[in-house]
């Protein structure tokens, strides 16, 4: 068998399939257009509209090597030499186009003849009655019958639900000798052990399960294969395991030659290897589709890989950031047909480093509160860590809770999660958002039947706002209905037409509002909302008065006044993004957008806060183009033809063969289906209302155009114009007055304080407990109220009482702890750190702090275990002195 590499299988896999006339689909992201999955877990997954039979195939044939992400066993990746997250499936389909005999006889065409492969080794599997597979195994691939094993639906039958397509499928195994067995007599196909591996699941997909459990024949026999890139690699080479072949190796010995350490050596260090390998190749891919970190979703999983990545790291002795290291190297082995990862290479490293940045910072502190809580449990002899410090080491630290799992259970700890979803629950409550979108009470699968039944709504939207369309569905709370009449008032409910001028809510763009008028003008409907399902155009309304049918022409009329201020907020938040990257840099991509009538808000990566000047010029750009009054170029071409032309694609938009580019002509190029102005002129102007940071390396821009920035023109010089009427200067004046103003308001306090204060200090030995600890006065306080200034200025006081000292004062209100610490020093020679000491105790207050030896401060919400906190002080103040 000829050695070869991973990359030149995948292109010898693609070609073979090309020949057979297999249309070759370049790697779908790994966002799939399908609400139940966070990523894209198989090669299929992008075709089961096709499967469904929701939409016709553009090619009766298809191959692919698909990039894919599956978490359901994160925990396992590095613990096993088989487990990944991300990995490429090859996989070729057919819809109606070959069946069993021409996939099961290319299959062993390709493995023997193309790869090489022995053909000795080979075993298959089929379910327990396909004599079909059976028959091809034997007559086209020649493989003996004891070489042929029959199972079970367990094993060898594949369905896509309860309901729908599902068929038997075939397995093929290949034997790689008995040095990878288990000695077991019983040892074969199916087996735990190493020796015989999978290669190659086929799956013939024949029928259609109804809902009492019976199997009818589809019309249209299908095919769906899959096979694992790097378990074929790990063959073709000769090598042990994925991880060994040059898809991985490049980063494994990266990691060693960092780590000092050899591969293979030692199980304790080849774990960590193997992590930061298999995550970092998820983290990159997500990070070049554009998932970005977030606390939910697809996001939670990519903070949730690097951070174990991270943490993995520091078990091998990193110290700071190093997961950019292996970028380049990732690059230079997927760059050939996975250029998005050399396209995005600023945005993944910019992101990388400052989610990697941010939570090096809190790794050490979590750590210790994590060590803090485990020693308390091994001096109670309790073996369940506490779901509140899990959801502090979550909520403070940013510790997944799988993270918090695994390092228990290296300690031999359970983890109480029912208290962590419990403290997780009370925060919710707390920050739930009062208000929702309502979602439709209706399944998704009702929808999808009626797509199936009567096809996609037709768009008229980008031509005109009124059209006439029939009445295909009525939908009500209880489902589909044939007739709707208002009587006792409005009525909700939802209508689909065969075409509509309504634009349906999709890329951030919300739907139309209007009305919808029956031929006779006997019903009339206000159009609240309007969203897609699928490919249908769902129009939310109110029936104001009369009946509507099934069947009935109606009249649709969008709110244009409503539209064309949609419009001008589209085409500005195009400008933009433009704008964002020319003044910030290459690395700025929209990481969301929300395109309304009354503002555009725009979310896009990048790591710092705007200066004012970044602001300045990124409105005058815009404004700029705003004015030049130029054209839009709105045309519709193949995707890879858009790519060529460097049109900017969304990560969460999911697009045809055919896509929809709009231009600015020498400014601006996007994949977009939404609304936009003819001219840039009619947007009129633009002004950018705010710039914030709505998560790690994700900042949000709030702006407004046209009659709206107008509004907002007129608005602030009414408040200028009224302020300064009240403070009796002028305009140019404000900001001399006002601060004139606070520094004398700042002067009043500060007296007021000092009074106070000195006649709260008069006898401040009574203000706190005191306590030897080996020979250091040990000063504890409890106040509330005080300022961290006021407790400083008590803190010199007490310091002057007594030496050596360490003082520790906590203001209490009724959810937080204020913590300043101070060592006089003497204190400081002994070996007193105060930094070191208030860390520890707002760790068992779910918070943080720092700072130098001699002073520190800091504090956490958890008042309840303050006087855990000063014990905690207490101890390690002891061994601090002791050891010093």
């Amino acid at each position: 068998m000829q050695h070869r590499t991973g990359a030149e299988l995948r292109e010898l896999f693609i070609r073979f399939w090309q020949e057979k006339g297999s249309h070759h689909y370049p790697s779908f992201s790994l966002i799939p257009d399908d609400p139940s999955l966070l990523f894209t877990i198989a090669g299929m997954v992008p075709f089961k509209p096709y499967y469904l039979g929701i939409r016709q195939p553009e090619h009766p044939q298809a191959v692919t090597s698909q990039k894919c992400v599956r978490t359901n066993d994160i925990e396992n990746v590095g613990r096993t030499a088989r487990h990944h997250t991300f990995f490429e499936m090859l996989g070729n389909f057919a819809w109606g186009e070959y069946f069993k005999k021409e996939a099961i006889a290319w299959a062993w065409e390709f493995l023997t003849e193309w790869v090489g492969m022995e053909p000795d080794k080979f075993y298959a599997t089929i379910y327990t009655d396909d004599e079909e597979a059976r028959e091809s195994w034997v007559r086209e691939a020649g493989l003996p019958e004891e070489r042929i094993l029959r199972f079970g639906q367990d094993n060898n039958y594949w369905f896509m639900g309860e309901t729908g397509p599902c068929g038997p499928c075939s397995e093929l195994y290949y034997d790689r000798g008995a040095s990878y067995g288990c000695s077991s007599p019983a040892c074969g196909p199916g087996c735990d052990c190493d020796r015989y591996m999978e290669i190659w699941n086929l799956v013939f997909t024949q029928f259609d399960r109804q809902k009492d459990g019976s199997l009818t024949p589809l019309p249209r026999k299908n095919i769906d294969t899959g096979m694992g890139l790097e378990r074929l690699t790990s063959i073709v080479q000769g090598v042990d395991t994925d991880y060994e072949t040059d898809l991985f190796r490049p980063l494994i010995d990266h990691t060693c030659r960092r780590a000092g350490i050899t591969y293979g050596s030692d199980a304790k260090t080849d774990m960590p290897v193997r992590v930061i390998a298999d995550h970092i190749r998820s983290v990159a891919f997500m990070l070049a589709d554009g998932v970005l970190p977030a606390n939910d979703g697809p996001g939670y999983v990519l903070r949730r890989l690097l951070r174990r990545a991270v943490r993995y790291g520091r078990l091998l002795g990193f110290e700071g950031p190093f997961l950019c290291e292996y970028l380049p190297i990732l690059i230079d082995i997927m760059k050939d047909p996975y250029r998005e990862l050399c396209e995005q290479r600023l945005t993944i490293e910019q992101i990388i480093g400052v989610e990697e940045e941010r939570f090096q910072r809190t790794l050490q502190q979590g750590t210790e509160l994590f060590e803090a809580e485990t020693a308390n449990l091994a001096r109670t002899k309790t073996a369940v860590f506490p779901g509140e410090a899990a959801f502090i080491l979550y909520d403070t630290y940013g510790f997944p809770m799988e993270l918090t799992l695994e390092m228990a259970a290296e300690q031999g700890l359970t983890v109480d999660q029912e208290g962590f979803r419990k403290a997780m629950e009370e925060q919710r409550e707390r920050a739930r958002a009062s208000s929702k979108q309502k979602k439709s009470s209706l399944a998704g699968d009702v929808y999808t039947e009626l797509e199936s039944e009567q096809g996609p709504t037709r768009f008229s939207g980008y031509t005109t706002c009124t059209d006439t369309g029939q009445v295909k569905a009525l939908l009500t709370a209880d489902g589909p209905v044939q007739r709707v009449e208002a009587l006792d008032g409005p009525v909700e409910l939802e209508v689909i037409l065969d075409v509509t001028p309504f634009y349906a809510e999709r890329g951030g763009e919300v739907g139309d509002q209007g009305e919808l008028h029956s031929g006779t003008d006997t019903a009339v409907m206000e159009v609240t909302n309007t969203v897609p399902h699928g490919g249908l155009i769902v129009h939310k309304v109110l029936l104001q008065k009369g009946a509507v049918s099934l069947g009935d022409r109606v009249q649709a009329i969008v709110n244009d006044g409503r539209r064309c201020a949609i419009r001008r907020n589209h085409t500005a938040t195009h400008l933009l993004h433009e704008a964002l990257g020319r003044v910030l840099g290459g690395h700025v991509r929209q990481a969301g957008s929300l395109v309304t009538d009354q503002f555009l808000r725009f979310d896009f990566t990048h790591h710092e806060a705007m200066t004012p000047e970044q602001l300045r010029g990124t409105e005058r750009l815009v404004n700029q183009r705003i004015l030049a009054n130029q054209p839009l170029s709105i045309r519709e071409c193949d995707r890879e033809e858009a790519r060529e032309m460097g049109a900017k694609a969304l990560f969460d938009e999911k697009y045809g063969s055919t896509v929809r580019v709009v231009s600015i002509p020498d400014f601006s190029t996007e994949l977009c289906g939404g609304l936009h102005v003819s001219a840039t002129g009619e947007i009129g102007c633009f002004k950018i209302l705010r710039e914030e940071s709505i998560g790690s390396g994700t900042r949000r821009i709030l702006a407004v155009t046209g009659l709206n920035t107008l509004k907002l023109l007129q608005r602030s010089y009414d408040l200028m114009f009224q302020v300064a009427g009240i403070l009796a200067t002028d305009e140019e004046n404000l900001p001399t007055r006002a601060q004139e103003l606070l520094d004398e308001l700042h002067r009043v306090k500060r007296q007021a304080q000092e009074t106070a204060l000195r006649e709260f200090t008069k006898n401040v030995e009574s203000l706190f407990t005191h306590k030897d600890v080996d020979g250091v006065t040990l000063q504890t306080g409890r106040f509330s109220g005080l300022e961290p200034d006021a407790l400083r200025e008590i803190g010199d006081r007490a310091k002057a009482k007594a030496s050596p000292t360490v003082v520790v004062m906590a203001d209490v209100t009724e959810d937080n702890c204020r913590l300043v610490v101070m060592a006089d020093d003497a204190a400081v020679e002994r070996g007193a750190k105060a930094g070191d000491l208030v860390r520890a105790a707002a760790s068992l207050m779910g918070g943080k702090g720092g700072g130098r030896a001699n002073t520190a401060q800091g504090g956490g919400g958890d008042v309840a275990r303050l006087d855990d906190a000063i014990a905690a002080i207490e101890t390690l103040l002891a061994s601090q002195v002791n050891q010093g």
